[in-house]
């Protein structure tokens, strides 16, 4: 329904090629101060809840090539760890997202957000550090790959997770967290030059 709705989104307002796509689960699609912090920045976001990168896969053509971006920022990975992929396998499916992109969009530059933790989800925790070295080491490969990191920045200087930016849910980000969450995107984007 997600996909259809930005499909209908789109009939009636197609975002310029050569922005910066924003695709991703719900730790994208909930971003309510999105237009906010991004001002300035020629930046849409196509967050659909749930979603896995082999969802970002099948949706591939839908919602990534019609857009042309010049940057992807893809936040995948924590979903997929839930459902019980592992690190390897979803690394295996980051190399065949890259592939695809490098095929069809040769000049788009692609950032992997790091899987960031949450209170509900601290058994996956070692996982999660797990998928995002394999990231990490795919991303040097190749000058147009990036890599984000989302999960240290929600720790206290004791190492210990922060408890107070989560929803009730113990799962999905606050304003609190939405702040911590912006600022790295941010920070990465004025660093590397991102538009």
């Amino acid at each position: 329904r997600e996909i259809v709705a930005y499909e209908k989104q789109d009939s009636l307002s197609m975002p310029k090629k050569g922005q910066i796509l924003f695709l991703g689960s719900s730790s994208f699609r909930l971003w309510k101060n999105f237009d906010a912090d991004m001002v300035g920045i020629p930046a849409f976001n196509r967050g659909f809840g749930g979603s896995t990168l082999k969802d970002a896969l099948y949706y591939f053509d839908r919602m990534v090539v019609k857009y042309q971006p010049a940057w992807i920022f893809l936040y995948e990975g924590d979903n997929d760890l839930a459902k019980g992929q592992s690190p390897e396998e979803i690394r295996d499916e980051f190399l065949d997202f890259t592939a695809r992109l490098k095929k069809v969009l040769p000049k788009t530059k692609l950032v992997f957000v790091a899987a960031r933790p949450s209170i509900l989800r601290t058994n996956l925790v070692e996982k999660q550090r797990k998928l995002n070295s394999l990231i990490q080491e795919v991303v040097k490969t190749d000058k147009k790959l990036f890599y984000l990191d989302m999960h240290n920045p929600f720790y206290l200087s004791d190492g210990t997770l922060m408890q107070d930016i989560f929803v009730a849910d113990k799962l999905h980000l606050n304003d609190k967290g939405y702040g911590i969450f912006a600022a790295q995107i941010k920070s990465f984007i004025q660093q590397n030059k991102v538009k």
